[in-house]
């Protein structure tokens, strides 16, 4: 006699074929979402953390604020001690443009930076951090198109030609850029904010692209202190004088800067947890 052994367990097949049937399906099919985001938020992190470096990010970032201060000493020392001071209107134009420099260290690079360093370096939680973050760069931007009219205003009431030199183009390019990045993490990351799927798969790139404009800026910054310091030696600066070492040293302060911003943001936040850099 042969025995049939009839299984009352529903095959895989029929559970795929009738899946309301068994409440075990509902069951799992409500709790799928939330896997998902534990996923995204673990994959995230993961992408993240590879980028960087197992050093504590907050030593960095006080060298980095340190520098901050003394390129901003520097720029007013150099713009109102020896070029005279600042002015929106003037009948000496250069007056005005020194506004330019100001705006585009301390307004620009500077607040830039420490808006690049708020994830970093701050030990508060994700909301807070999105919030400093957005808010620092969008005034970072404000100033630093502000500073880019006083050049053009300079440049228009003396008779000077606009957008000739590389640092001009550079300088453009740079603020577009950083322009794009503000509006695209503002609308992916803060309102109306995207999908769980593009917010995780968007991070990595938000990053790497921040930190190729904020390279981009410091470089650019670099040639407009060799491209003005240049216009004074030929108008008559001694090339070893006070002055000249004086645009030189700001110059690399805040090359140094920019240096230490890279480091604080390849470098590990001051908690490993959830409210650390990662999907917004």
């Amino acid at each position: 006699m042969i025995f049939r052994h009839v299984s009352t367990i529903p095959s895989t097949r029929e559970n795929n074929l009738h899946p309301t049937v068994h409440k075990s399906s509902r069951v799992i099919s409500t709790e799928l979402p939330e896997d998902h985001k534990r996923n995204f938020r673990v994959e995230t992190r993961a992408r993240v953390k590879k980028m960087a470096i197992g050093i504590k990010a907050m030593p960095f970032s006080y060298v980095a604020h340190f520098l901050a201060i003394v390129g901003a000493i520097l720029v007013l020392i150099w713009c109102i001690g020896f070029r005279g001071g600042l002015a929106w209107e003037a009948s000496n134009k250069n007056l005005i443009f020194n506004i330019h420099p100001v705006l585009m260290l301390i307004g620009f690079i500077i607040i830039g930076g420490e808006a690049v360093m708020s994830y970093k370096c701050l030990p508060l939680k994700k909301p807070e951090k999105k919030l400093i973050h957005l808010v620092l760069h969008a005034l970072a931007l404000i100033l630093g198109i502000i500073g880019i009219y006083t050049a053009f205003k300079f440049h228009n009431e003396s008779n000077i030609a606009n957008l000739y030199s590389l640092h001009s183009w550079l300088g453009i390019g740079v603020i577009v850029l950083y322009g794009i990045q503000w509006i695209y993490g503002f609308l992916i990351f803060f309102y109306p904010g995207g999908t769980m799927t593009i917010r995780s798969e968007s991070l990595p790139w938000h990053i790497l692209f921040g930190i190729f404009v904020y390279i981009l800026a410091v470089g650019t910054a670099t040639l407009g202190y060799l491209e003005k310091l240049t216009f004074l030696q030929n108008s008559g600066l001694g090339k070893y004088g006070a002055e000249a070492f004086l645009v030189n040293f700001t110059a690399i302060i805040t090359v140094l800067f920019g240096v230490f911003v890279f480091l604080t943001i390849l470098s590990q936040p001051p908690q490993e947890d959830e409210h650390s850099y990662s999907a917004i």
